[in-house]
């Protein structure tokens, strides 16, 4: 990285700013590895986000800052503070009391600074896992449901309200009611939301190819066929992958 930065025309232009995009970028791209089981791309991804960490941390030592050095000492400041129950005399016997140690140990690192339990979820995560997060750190203070069949009553609940509004204003207000009761429900049934739906996606994706595919064979284009014909293909992809 000290040879880029000197001799890169490209690398030599780079500040954090600019290269914010292509990290969440390559983020994603470790996310579709990890989805895909793909273990060759995900150590290919993970030194992609490693170079940009070297990246971040070598733009931070020109003005002296902080070098690579200091971001590794502090994270491992950081990891002997927050897990008491390895290096002080903390009990913590399951994962769950593990989390509610670290959320109440962030608290107290933010001393007096008048910061709320939500005010660390970051405003730019997406609807689904922010949902989750606020309510994974709200729950750590006993802010929760007692158990996954206590949320699923407020799930059918805000599924009635949504049924019941009348304007689309209205509507749209109780489908996020909806889905948030929806996410609280998977996350107290061990699932998490975003991964179940991005798996979702992928097979969508995966089954609306095959149905392309087996479209061009027959010599006819999605755009002449009805929607039973493209259903019985979905069918027929479905008991194939299934090994019927």
């Amino acid at each position: 990285m000290d040879d880029l930065r000197a001799k890169c025309p490209w690398d030599k232009e780079q500040t954090m700013e600019s290269i914010r995009s292509l990290t969440i970028e390559e983020t994603f791209e470790l996310s579709d590895a990890i989805i895909q089981n793909d273990l060759t791309e995900v150590k290919k991804e993970l030194g992609d986000l490693l170079l940009h960490i070297v990246f971040y941390s070598k733009i931070a030592s020109e003005t002296e800052t902080f070098d690579v050095g200091d971001v590794i000492e502090s994270l491992i400041a950081k990891l002997i503070r927050r897990h008491p129950h390895i290096y002080g005399d903390v009990e913590a016997n399951d994962a769950d009391k593990v989390k509610q140690n670290w959320e109440q140990i962030k608290l107290q690192e933010k001393g007096t600074k008048k910061n709320g339990i939500l005010d660390g979820v970051p405003k730019g995560l997406t609807g689904i896992v922010k949902a989750y997060r606020m309510q994974e750190k709200a729950s750590q203070v006993g802010f929760d449901w007692n158990n996954a069949q206590d949320a699923y009553k407020k799930v059918e609940e805000e599924w009635k309200e949504f049924e019941e509004a009348e304007s689309n204003e209205e509507k749209t207000a109780e489908f996020g009611d909806y889905l948030f009761a929806l996410v609280n429900y998977a996350r107290l049934s061990g699932i998490h939301p975003d991964d179940a739906l991005e798996l979702t996606n992928q097979k969508f994706l995966r089954r609306f190819k095959a149905i392309e595919a087996m479209a061009e064979a027959q010599r006819k284009g999605l755009q002449e066929m009805n929607l039973q014909e493209m259903d019985a293909l979905w069918d027929k992809i479905k008991l194939e992958e299934r090994g019927y």
